[in-house]
């Protein structure tokens, strides 16, 4: 093969690889602006149909029963029903906050920088889209099924202040706790180590140990809400210093 044909096909290359990008003006910028003009066309629409909820003006003499946050906080108004205010208010959104800022660190997939496929990003994308409906899941609980005092009402039922007294909650013996507690979170650390063995190696002790923990606070949170509200736990563990 002479050298004439080598450049020849070098370029090709070249010209195949470039073919393969496009420049994000005109081709992206455009079809996102059009895609703007299409949401707000329907957002315009849909305000002059639907009135927004507004109520009557508030009165310091008479607090509003039940008195919500504004929607995109009614997510953290719902989890105080389930946790002590100490984890609602402060740990659960500084595990949130500091995990979000943790990502870059502990993520070592080169795959997939600057778009997202599943293929590529199976776990990121999954655990992502977990947390999302989670959160989201708490905010339509907190707009449709919650009622005066907080109380639990289905989106068909009318809100009314005659409701029966709900049932006492319960707290296991801080033994049997503290066993559930090891016994999640030690399971949880240990048995991905065996199954996705490849996965523990590529991401080290030290990556694998935090993301596995804040993934494991992220199910435990789930799970707890699913306790109280099947089946009326307020503690895991509960001790005369802290409870969880």
């Amino acid at each position: 093969m002479s050298a004439a044909e080598v450049i020849t096909k070098e370029e090709d290359s070249k010209t195949k690889v470039k073919q393969e990008k496009v420049h994000t003006w005109p081709n992206l910028v455009a079809k996102e602006f059009l895609c703007g003009l299409l949401f707000l066309v329907i957002i315009f629409f849909y305000s002059y149909y639907v009135d927004a909820p507004l109520r009557e003006l508030a009165n310091p003499g008479e607090p509003e029963n039940p008195a919500k946050a504004p929607w995109y906080f009614l997510g953290l108004q719902e989890v105080l029903v389930y946790f002590d205010p100490w984890f609602a208010g402060v740990v659960l959104p500084m595990f949130i906050i500091f995990g979000l800022m943790l990502i870059p660190y502990i993520d070592t997939n080169p795959k997939g920088s600057g778009y997202y496929i599943f293929s590529e990003r199976k776990f990121a994308i999954t655990v992502f889209t977990f947390g999302f409906i989670y959160w989201y899941v708490l905010i339509i609980i907190g707009v449709y099924c919650r009622g005066p005092f907080w109380a639990w009402f289905w989106p068909w039922e009318q809100w009314t202040l005659d409701f029966p007294t709900p049932p006492p909650l319960w707290s296991p013996h801080w033994a049997l706790g503290l066993l559930m507690l090891l016994a999640f979170f030690g399971g949880g650390m240990y048995y991905p180590t065996k199954r996705w063995r490849s996965w523990y190696q590529e991401l080290g002790p030290v990556r694998y140990s935090i993301t596995m923990f804040l993934l494991l606070v992220m199910i435990g949170t789930v799970v707890k809400s699913v306790l109280r509200l099947g089946l009326n736990m307020k503690y895991v563990l509960q001790t005369p210093w802290i409870n969880i």
